[in-house]
């Protein structure tokens, strides 16, 4: 029936199936909800997760929680600022598993949302004194992600590194750092830490899944050693 569905512009409508029902912008609820992917292969608890992020969001009204299935939780509030204001702090975690949060509008389907990108403040270390600056860390994390400006940024400069919000694909394994060329041509490496880093699988860099899940490990029937 999904298959259907996602492709139903291509089938012959019956005089049943066809357009003639229009749906009526006041029908739509006046909510506004955050889809959140949760990227553990756990069985979700509607309560504990009710009760892990009531405190943390604050939310003034509170809000509603309802399992889509598939791991994803829908998020329901009568504010979009809260909406926003949650967002603006991810990342988020469940159990220290990763949740990929979505602003579902009242007109989209849910089928359309993108779980591939979660932002993270990134710390980047090893720029050369002379470089060490916001233009030239955002210039270098542009290699691994999309670049974010909050409006409300605390203070960028960390001393030994310069903090940069990037939007991460985390279908991608994460980037450890990147080598970059000086003036006079000579390579430096600068290494990268994501503040807030969730569970992650050590064999291929990625946020989705753990090490037992990982294709690679379960290829190679656990064969793989450490130094892999």
């Amino acid at each position: 029936m999904d298959d259907l569905t996602k492709h139903w512009s291509s089938l012959s409508l019956s005089e049943r199936e066809g357009a003639g029902l229009k749906l009526k912008k006041e029908q739509a609820a006046d909510v506004f909800t955050i889809a959140a992917k949760f990227f553990t292969k756990r069985a979700l608890n509607i309560d504990a997760i009710a009760r892990t992020f009531s405190p943390l969001w604050r939310s003034k009204k509170g809000f509603s929680i309802k399992n889509n299935g598939d791991h994803i939780i829908l998020f329901s509030f009568d504010n979009e600022a809260e909406v926003d204001r949650i967002l603006s702090l991810e990342p988020w975690c469940f159990d220290k598993f990763l949740m990929a949060f979505s602003k579902a509008s009242k007109e989209t389907a849910l089928e359309v949302c993108n779980f591939n990108q979660v932002s993270f403040w990134v710390q980047v270390y090893n720029i050369p004194l002379c470089y060490r600056n916001k233009e030239v860390a955002e210039q270098i994390c542009g290699a691994i992600g999309i670049i974010q400006h909050p409006k409300d940024s605390p203070d960028c400069d960390g001393g030994s590194f310069i903090r940069v919000r990037v939007s991460i694909n985390i279908s991608l394994p994460l980037c450890r750092g990147r080598l970059i060329t000086l003036d006079d041509d000579r390579e430096q490496w600068v290494s990268f830490k994501y503040e807030r880093l969730p569970n992650l699988c050590y064999w291929c860099g990625r946020l989705t899944h753990s090490d037992k899940d990982c294709e690679k490990w379960i290829d190679s029937e656990g064969s793989l050693q450490q130094e892999d």
